[in-house]
């Protein structure tokens, strides 16, 4: 583990992290529930053609959005569980420490900057 890393600032910050990606994810549902309400007019049928596309692109990002959030409190768990096991901000892959500065921007991170650039290159 990076010896600088202070465990608690970086537990709560994480924590509230995934308080806030939880609540977005709340609102995201609660808007897309609401938009397939709206979607269907008041005898029961489907509006015009057109805004039944537009509704459908509409829940597909919603859905998309609250896909990523999924993902994200994934990964934000799993860097409470590093925490905890004592690997936080090593890297995965090659064991070097993960630069603070790198960890700052994004305190899930799993990899250090070079060898996230090598996966990213394929």
């Amino acid at each position: 583990m990076a010896a600088t890393v202070d465990i608690e600032s970086v537990k709560r910050r994480l924590i509230e992290e995934r308080e806030g990606v939880l609540e977005e994810r709340r609102r995201l549902m609660e808007d897309t529930s609401r938009s397939m309400e709206e979607a269907v007019d008041e005898d029961g049928n489907d509006s015009h053609m057109a805004d039944s596309a537009s509704e459908t692109l509409d829940r597909g990002i919603e859905l998309s959005l609250e896909d990523n959030a999924d993902h994200l409190i994934a990964a934000i768990d799993a860097a409470l569980g590093r925490l905890e096991a004592g690997t936080y901000g090593q890297c995965e892959r090659c064991s070097q420490p993960i630069a603070e500065e790198r960890l700052e921007a994004l305190p899930w991170a799993t990899k250090c900057i070079e060898c996230k650039r090598l996966e990213e290159r394929g």
